[in-house]
């Protein structure tokens, strides 16, 4: 019979504050963290409220630094980026607050030259099949869809 290792909470609060410290996280991360160390609910609020005293959880940060991690690395759209932060259970006032990071200027720039990339990188002769993997491409990215079909009638004729 295989036992699962228990945690007191004190021993469950030094490892999940080693868990924020190492990456920013959301509050679902951490609570799904918990469940899977068998902590029961009274023990999981305690710790959570520690973390949050302690500034090792903030969701508005988690915000701010997801966006512009996503946005900077992955080059995803706003939609993506709306999307995959609801999925967290983050409060729309923070998602707003982290989509604030991106500078609307960058943000056309990058859709540019990502958009000038991916038209010479796809080998469809056909026009009508062209536009559509590269519209597939962008929206699935999170991208605008006004934004897209732009630049897809832009750059293939």
């Amino acid at each position: 019979m295989i036992t699962k290792k228990t945690y007191t909470v004190k021993e469950a609060t030094k490892k999940l504050e080693h868990y924020c410290a190492y990456q920013e996280r959301c509050h679902q991360e951490v609570r799904q963290k918990l469940i899977a160390m068998a902590m029961i609910p009274e023990a999981i609020d305690v710790i959570i409220v520690h973390l949050l005293e302690h500034n090792y959880l903030n969701e508005t940060r988690f915000a701010q630094v997801f966006v512009s991690g996503k946005f900077r690395i992955k080059h995803w759209g706003r939609r993506r980026l709306t999307l995959e932060l609801k999925k967290r259970d983050i409060s729309v006032y923070n998602i707003n607050k982290g989509l604030a990071e991106i500078d609307d200027i960058e943000y056309l720039e990058v859709f540019n030259q990502l958009a000038e990339k991916r038209v010479e990188t796809i080998k469809e002769t056909q026009v009508y099949k062209k536009r559509k993997k590269f519209i597939d491409y962008f929206l699935y990215r999170g991208w605008e869809s006004h934004l897209v079909y732009d630049k897809a009638q832009e750059l293939i004729k």
